[in-house]
């Protein structure tokens, strides 16, 4: 996985707990997924118009 491993992940974690904070970490999470999913739709909405550029074509 990218040359991570376990105890680097832990490092990662806690830093994060640390400069973010405990309460702020769901909100994080949360603007994180909300993020990686209208990237998603964005590049399938993309994928879409090319399509059907294509087929008008």
């Amino acid at each position: 996985m990218f040359g991570f491993g376990m105890p680097e992940l832990i490092i990662v974690l806690v830093l994060a707990l640390v400069v973010v904070g405990p309460a702020k970490i769901p909100q994080l999470g949360q603007s994180l997924g909300s993020a990686i999913r209208g990237f998603k739709k964005g590049m399938h909405e993309e994928d879409v118009k090319v399509i059907n550029k294509v087929n008008e074509a």
